[in-house]
């Protein structure tokens, strides 16, 4: 019985601080259901541990239901949507080619950084205009 509580009280808190580690809520609420597992143990000790695997899993499931259910989607939309996405505030925006695009890959140098550009074959020193973006590339085309 005292095993089993410090099992489920360890992963409990392990669960609940990698969520600080690897924000994205998912890891609390499983944490939460540990929690309840402590919980169940101090009032049935004698519990099998088949029988608390099956309790875990499920009250993880009711937990993250709960999580959908009442709390996401009610966030408050960010004020700046793309803030942490370099790339998409690039969009729209006329650059000159640092470097040809030749079989579709070419390299653009925006401020201090370079940028992979995909797009047709296009001459150094083009003028371009970014269309999209993929994590460091760019996806561009001849601007008028």
């Amino acid at each position: 019985m005292r095993t089993a509580l410090i099992v489920w009280a360890s992963l409990a808190l392990v669960l609940m601080a990698a969520e600080t580690l690897a924000p994205g809520v998912f890891l609390l609420w499983l944490g939460f259901a540990a929690a309840v597992m402590f919980l169940v143990m101090l009032g049935v000790p004698d519990l099998a541990p088949v029988w608390q695997a099956t309790a875990f899993i499920l009250l993880s499931f009711a937990s993250i239901g709960l999580y959908v259910k009442f709390v996401r989607g009610r966030e408050k939309p960010s004020q700046q949507p793309l803030l942490n996405r370099r790339g998409a505030q690039l969009v729209g925006q006329v650059f000159v080619l640092e470097q040809a695009i030749v079989d579709g890959r070419g390299r653009l140098k925006i401020g201090d950084a370079f940028w992979t550009a995909e797009g047709p074959d296009l001459a150094q020193g083009t003028r371009v205009r970014v269309v999209g973006a993929d994590n460091m590339s760019l996806q561009v085309v001849a601007a008028d």
